[in-house]
């Protein structure tokens, strides 16, 4: 019998888990945290009143994709099926609460797990080095849980940022890496792009990145761009409260802006819209958007994100923040899937709703211009 896991089950987890693994094991508050949290589900096999297995699903806020955490069968029970009906379970689960995509991470030397799993469909597509405590390597492996939805996907490279104030930057990165291969990614261009692109002043510590000084730092690296926002106002301003850092931003906006009017970048002061979006893309073009990390993060800041395809009910995007703390990895954050209204919600910060994007292009590209669609 498969069943969701209870705070009374912890001890035949742990036992479990003793007998299953030798490293990166998960302990009894691992369990009591996961089985507790509202974003995972432990599902098990009980026989006879002993725990035989256990699968441990986790869901991340405002998106559309599940992990596959960790998944246990107890020795001998290997070769029964049992990790069959569990991966099943976890998938039920996962289509339960909307989930388009499942993602796991599993050791490179355990081929009958990776058999197990490309026999149900799952696909490689990555892989991290030194991994696991005992400096494993782990395949990244992923399935679309949902068969009938035509994915559109752009190939942009991912690049995580180092510091947590270069959202901006990293997004940048992504973007112009996805119609430029030679560019090379790293900190020395992350932290580059942030030293032209910064407001200065943020909610806390150092200053982001609006959309000005990013379009410049493309510009300046020779990529056409659309800019688009929604607010005559300065982006941001309402982040800090001393009236001396609002005129620091509004300066160095000005000055943006006063470059962005001589290298004739295609300004637009309204919000792109989804089918607006879409038809650029099929152009080459890479959207770079901001959301509010609200919906993600339950921290109100301003973040960056870039586009990476859509299909008719979701958008894809990279997120080059992984939030560690919260138990993500960069399998988490590469081609997010978020529902289309959902999406619409994130993408616009503050009170006053501000709206921004970037559109890059390849180098040599013409720009076309269109004004159709329903609004992000």
């Amino acid at each position: 019998m498969i069943r969701d896991a209870r705070l009374e089950d912890i001890d035949a987890l742990v036992a479990l888990e003793e007998r299953c693994f030798e490293t990166d094991r998960l302990s009894r508050r691992n369990f009591r945290h996961l089985i507790a949290r509202g974003k995972a589900v432990t599902l098990l096999e009980e026989d006879e009143g002993s725990v035989t297995g256990y699968v441990l699903v986790l869901f991340h806020r405002g998106t559309s994709l599940a992990r596959l955490y960790s998944i246990a069968v107890d020795p001998a029970l290997h070769r029964s099926g049992l990790g069959r009906r569990l991966t099943e379970a976890a998938e039920n689960a996962a289509r339960a609460r909307d989930c388009v995509t499942m993602r796991l991470e599993i050791r490179t030397d355990n081929h009958a797990s990776i058999g197990l799993f490309k026999g149900m469909g799952y696909r490689e597509f990555g892989t991290y080095t030194d991994y696991y405590e005992d400096h494993m390597s782990a395949l990244r492996m992923e399935k679309r849980l949902v068969a009938n939805l035509e994915q559109s996907l752009a190939h942009v490279p991912y690049y995580q940022q180092t510091l947590e104030f270069t959202c901006g930057p990293a997004t940048l990165m992504m973007a112009m890496k996805a119609v430029d291969d030679s560019l090379v990614l790293g900190r020395r261009l992350e932290l580059r792009l942030w030293r032209e692109a910064t407001t200065i002043f943020m909610t806390a510590g150092h200053g982001g990145c609006g959309p000005y000084g990013m379009a410049l730092s493309a510009y300046q690296r020779d990529f056409p761009l659309e800019v688009f926002v929604n607010d005559l106002g300065t982006m941001f301003v309402d982040s800090v409260r001393s009236e001396e850092k609002k005129e620091v931003m509004r300066l160095v906006e000005e000055d943006f802006l006063a470059e962005i009017e001589q290298a004739q970048i295609p300004l637009h002061y309204r919000p792109i819209r989804v089918p607006e979006m879409i038809s650029k893309m099929a152009l080459g073009g890479i959207p770079v958007i901001l959301i509010s990390s609200y919906r993600i993060y339950k921290e109100k800041f301003p973040h960056w994100v870039v586009v990476t395809g859509y299909d008719d009910r979701f958008i894809y995007v990279h997120d080059s923040f992984v939030d560690v703390d919260k138990g993500k990895s960069v399998t988490d954050c590469i081609n997010m899937p978020i529902l289309k209204r959902e999406f619409e919600q994130m993408a616009r910060y503050g009170r006053s709703g501000q709206r921004a994007a970037l559109i890059i292009y390849p180098k040599g590209r013409q720009i076309v211009a269109t004004t159709h669609g329903e609004p992000i």
